[in-house]
């Protein structure tokens, strides 16, 4: 599965890194997730780095929930339970408010 599309690159170019600081309840771009793992990663920022790598900050839910920074490398090398990569959901919608506990 393509993890980053040329839409959600679209998408990030208007939420590059640090712009939604101020906003109290920022949009999520996308939504990353273990299918065989109980991790899931909500992109509210992104910017592509001189390397073609991604820097994402967002919203982690795992061992802990917080708030982070995390690559699209990264992701790509993570593997849940079973050894499956992460996934992106297609269908996922959504606000910071609306997925944090």
């Amino acid at each position: 599965m393509k993890l980053i599309t040329k839409e959600i690159e679209r998408k990030l170019e208007k939420a590059r890194l640090y712009s939604q600081e101020n906003e109290p309840n920022p949009e999520i771009v996308v939504k990353f997730f273990t299918p065989d793992a109980q991790w899931t990663w909500f992109v509210i920022e992104g910017e592509k780095q001189a390397d073609g790598n991604w820097m994402f900050f967002g919203y982690v839910v795992g061992l802990a929930n917080e708030l982070g920074y995390f690559t699209l490398n990264q992701l790509r090398e993570i593997r849940g339970s079973m050894g499956l990569p992460i996934e992106r959901d297609r269908y996922f919608s959504g606000r910071l408010n609306d997925v944090r506990e």
